[in-house]
């Protein structure tokens, strides 16, 4: 997994427990911000329906439906970039 704070890869056997942290940054690892389910856009920032309202995003908490995010920065990044280049391309064509 990835740390969501300061973006360092972390090796895991098995999902992160409640207090751990990240070895560089002591960010909790078993919040919100680091599960796969969480999206900002999302109705309570979770894309998992059954998963109760958390608010602190950052904070370690107790939810059962927490799965660590594969995400890595750079596919992050990856991912905008494209967007931004698909709507280029859109406006590019509608202007000739």
């Amino acid at each position: 997994m990835q740390c969501y704070n300061c973006k360092t890869e972390i090796s895991l056997a098995g999902q992160p427990t409640r207090n751990q942290t990240c070895p560089k940054c002591t960010a909790y690892l078993h919040c919100c911000r680091n599960c796969r389910f969480y999206d900002p856009q999302a109705h309570n920032q979770c894309r998992e329906p059954q998963a109760e309202w958390v608010k602190d995003k950052e904070m370690a908490n107790f939810c059962d439906f927490f799965e660590a995010s594969a995400k890595t920065a750079s596919a992050e990044s990856g991912r905008k970039e494209d967007a931004l280049r698909k709507l280029d391309d859109l406006f590019k064509k509608k202007n000739k």
